[in-house]
């Protein structure tokens, strides 16, 4: 099947073609002023150097997604996941963490209205994976 042709980069200006929303060069600038300008500071404080040790040494003892593996699908994890989120009082106890797939990770955070500012409905925690 062949691929769908590039378009231009949405960053104003940009004459640079692409598969996704913006050229390589700007997808960086986007995600570096996303993390600078849009991201809670409270947020960034509770992904320092302990969590990515604990996040290191959990995607090394589950490097599959655990949704995934249910579905008896193997697919490489991508996404460290606490199924009760910090902001909600959660804990890095690996008990409160699952490997993710990219695609599951975005799923659980679809649903529950995370990144896309919806309503949320707090007794769905954890999300499922939807085939």
């Amino acid at each position: 099947m062949p691929w769908r042709p590039k378009h231009p980069c949405q960053y104003p200006g940009c004459p640079n073609l692409t598969y996704g929303k913006y050229c390589e060069k700007h997808e960086r600038m986007y995600n570096s002023d996303y993390e600078k300008y849009e991201r809670d500071p409270r947020t960034k404080k509770r992904y320092g150097r302990s969590w990515q040790r604990i996040r290191a040494a959990y995607a090394k003892a589950h490097p599959f997604c655990e949704q995934c593996l249910a579905e008896g699908k193997l697919t490489p994890m991508a996404q460290v996941h606490h199924k009760i989120p910090l902001s909600e009082g959660g804990t890095n106890d690996w008990d409160n963490l699952m490997s993710l797939c990219a695609s599951c990770h975005a799923r659980i955070h679809a649903k529950r209205g995370d990144r896309w500012h919806n309503h949320r409905d707090p007794s769905d925690r954890g999300g499922g994976c939807k085939s």
